[in-house]
């Protein structure tokens, strides 16, 4: 018997994750994308305001990504290792230059988590200390060492024992961070926007003091931008809001331009210095291969020529008009409207609420997510290439969306959706014993869902 793709993936990939996109109604299979469009197999358009968390900033399949990567497949898609690759030298002499003063060098991973893995390693080794202080709300990876700076139990505890000498204080807290900080302490580690913590901004002058802080104390200032960085927040890199060069700074996501996934750990010549006695001290057998680092070459080369920071910062301020509008004529449903650029968060007033807007937007044909440390917060992170015409119909369906959730509570709970918050509040959960709105199928206000 010839099996669905879903059916398959359920069966032999993913069985939880399964259940949650058939709740959220994005139990379909992906055909194919272009620019911030995605089709599934059913034919169903979609506007993708989701982006893979800030990963696609040039859309899909950009075309001077999409030729750089054929042309060096054409040339030589993997490195042999013991030669050098053109690509990727290049490609780390130009983080060199864009980056904030005094990054230098670079490792090359695959992904985010491997990038913040070697920040540990290299911050470990340049100080000879084994400590790290991290923030609450933070996400940076579920490898081992990036797991252990993710303070957040459901990854957590099935994992234990973690790496040791982390502490954790509350995102946005100087004086919380200086009492953590201790003789042992090697290095602190901080989003410049907390994106799985729920589009979280730090107060002014936050990033700031994280780097007159450590620089005080002689640890390290490690950036996490690899969700904040080239340009999704409306400058370059997220630490440029506050003019602050960090010691080390982890990208990946859009680096690989959306078509190759990528990683790097930038920083400081001296912290690299162990690479000099020691030139086997971390390595990945593919990290920052010649396919991958052509597209980086071409996705920034993208992200600089059309100015996709400045484009971020102009859609993002007409999208914040736009969805803080909604929440005046909302307040019994969203909380809080936050971000900067095109990274946005809308936070609900409760998180049964957030996960029913984000399965009837898919309904209706736009792609958004919760955070996975924060799901009252539904994302918008669509790519940097969209136009004003995109946010307008993101919009549109948003306003959409919420009519039906309000109709969908006010169906389930016998009142009108301002008590059906009331309820809400009281019981703590999306509902009393009449119904539970996770069981509402998109699209069907009053509707019953899969079990």
């Amino acid at each position: 018997m010839d099996l669905d793709a879903f059916t398959l993936f359920e069966r032999h990939i993913n069985p939880g994750l399964a259940g949650l996109l058939r709740f959220t109604g994005l139990d379909r299979v992906e055909s194919h994308a272009e620019g911030p469009y995605v089709w599934d197999t059913q034919g169903k358009r979609y506007l993708d305001f989701l982006g893979l968390y800030g990963t696609l900033n040039l859309g899909h399949r950009h075309p001077k990504v999409v030729e750089a990567v054929k042309r060096q497949l054409d040339r030589m898609p993997m490195s042999v290792r013991v030669l050098v690759s053109e690509p990727t030298a290049r490609l780390a002499a130009k983080l060199a230059e864009i980056t904030p003063e005094g990054l230098e060098m670079v490792f090359f991973g695959n992904s985010g988590a491997e990038a913040v893995e070697a920040a540990i390693k290299l911050a470990r080794a340049y100080t000879g200390k084994p400590g790290i202080v991290t923030t609450q709300g933070g996400f940076h990876g579920k490898t081992m060492g990036a797991l252990s700076l993710t303070p957040k139990p459901e990854y957590q505890d099935p994992a234990r024992p973690l790496l040791p000498g982390v502490k954790v204080v509350p995102y946005g807290d100087l004086k919380a961070l200086e009492a953590a900080i201790d003789e042992d302490t090697a290095a602190v580690i901080v989003e410049p926007i907390q994106g799985e913590g729920g589009i979280r901004v730090p107060p002014e002058g936050y990033l700031r003091g994280v780097r007159e802080l450590t620089r005080e104390k002689g640890v390290l200032m490690i950036a996490d931008e690899v969700q904040t960085g080239l340009g999704r927040t409306g400058r370059l890199f997220g630490v440029d809001w506050e003019g602050v060069a960090p010691d080390l700074m982890t990208l990946a996501k859009a680096l690989g331009g959306g078509v190759m996934p990528i990683g790097a750990c930038v920083g400081r010549r001296e912290v690299f210095e162990v690479f000099k006695n020691n030139p086997l001290f971390h390595s990945s057998t593919f990290g920052g291969n010649p396919l991958a680092a052509a597209a980086a070459l071409a996705a920034i080369e993208v992200t600089l020529e059309e100015d996709l920071p400045g484009r971020a910062l102009e859609l993002g301020r007409h999208l914040m008009e736009g969805l803080k509008a909604l929440k005046e004529e909302h307040p019994h449903l969203i909380e809080d409207v936050r971000g900067r650029g095109l990274m946005v968060g809308v936070e609900f007033t409760d998180a049964d609420i957030g996960a029913l807007v984000v399965a009837e937007m898919a309904e209706r044909g736009v792609l958004t997510a919760f955070g996975l440390n924060n799901p009252k917060v539904v994302r918008l992170e669509p790519p940097l290439i969209i136009g004003k015409e995109h946010v307008d119909e993101a919009l549109a369906v948003f306003a959409e969306d919420l009519k039906a959730t309000e109709k969908a509570l006010e169906g389930l709970l016998g009142c009108n959706a301002g008590n059906a918050f009331s309820v809400f509040q009281e019981d703590g959960k999306a509902a009393p014993a009449g119904g539970d709105p996770a069981s509402v199928r998109p699209g069907e206000a009053g509707g019953q869902g899969p079990p």
